[in-house]
């Protein structure tokens, strides 16, 4: 039985290290189209950058994905699923290749929209700067630069791409909505698109940039008029969700052996996992609730 087990976890390195070297291959080209336009001095950009789906992850979190760690981690995560596969069999291997995984995706996502709500709140403050800075002069391009420049964490770090895109030549309503694909946030959306209006067809950039301001403000108070109203609810969900976990600790805790007898039996081991299978549901979609309110 185990020689099965031990196949199936060489198997799973090799596709690990083959999505690596695909992955690896890819950024290589893409490396390689980038300096060949500079090289030819065009700096022509396509008009909507492309993520793999782990690195649009961390970078809305703001964090940086661990390329050169990469490979290590996943050796790990697999070498962790064959030791909870040979020690605990095949329902402690499955909980070890769902659970890192949820755990990893909660943390982003909750990470994402702290990050988000703090940018979001931000906003109007950095964009009330660049509004007198386009009173003294400025053009609009380097108001708003000048404005992430002097912004505080998160925004800053969130906006330093539209600098750093700017820079390499991308126009400043591309490079904003390169930012608003990214964290698909509709105050952000509504800033690319109004500077597009204005570097299109002209106007008041000092009457836009108050009208979205006041767009912003808006909004931020009906979502904490919101959140306010819903706040009963999103506590109930949180409850709904931590009490079968708090109940399983009771129990194991004060009477072990239950569990342990639940365990060696075939019986009890298919009851522990559609357990386990229904919290995980529950929780994705309570967490899905949440997000919604």
């Amino acid at each position: 039985m185990k020689a099965p087990l031990l196949l199936a976890a060489v198997c799973l390195v090799l596709a690990a290290l083959a999505l690596l070297l695909l992955q690896h291959g890819w950024r290589q080209s893409r490396s390689e189209q980038v300096i060949e336009r500079l090289a030819h001095a065009k700096p022509a950009i396509a008009k909507q950058a492309r993520w793999g789906w782990l690195e649009r992850a961390f970078l809305r979190a703001g964090f940086k994905l661990p390329n050169d760690r990469l490979g290590i981690l996943l050796s790990c995560w697999i070498a962790l699923l064959v030791v909870a596969q040979l020690l605990g069999g095949w329902m402690l291997g499955l909980i070890a290749l769902v659970l890192p995984l949820l755990a990893l995706h909660l943390l982003l996502s909750w990470r994402y929209r702290r990050r988000l709500r703090r940018v979001v709140h931000q906003l109007p403050q950095m964009l009330d700067q660049v509004m007198r800075s386009l009173q003294t002069g400025r053009t609009l391009g380097d108001a708003l630069i000048k404005g992430i420049d002097t912004s505080p964490e998160p925004l800053h770090g969130a906006l330093l791409r539209v600098q750093r895109n700017v820079q390499l030549g991308v126009s400043l309503p591309e490079a904003l909505d390169d930012v608003a694909e990214l964290y698909q946030q509709e105050e952000l959306r509504i800033l690319a698109l109004g500077v597009k209006v204005n570097h299109r067809f002209g106007g008041s950039a000092v009457e836009l940039l108050a009208n979205l301001i006041k767009v912003i403000q808006e909004r931020e108070q009906m979502a904490r008029q919101l959140r306010a109203m819903t706040g009963e609810t999103r506590l109930t969900a949180v409850v709904l969700g931590v009490l079968p976990i708090c109940m399983a600790a009771y129990i194991l805790a004060v009477n072990p052996s239950y569990l342990m007898n639940m365990w060696l039996d075939s019986s009890g081991q298919k009851m522990l996992l559609s357990a386990f299978i229904l919290q995980v549901i529950g929780t994705v979609m309570l967490w899905r609730m949440l997000r919604s309110v």
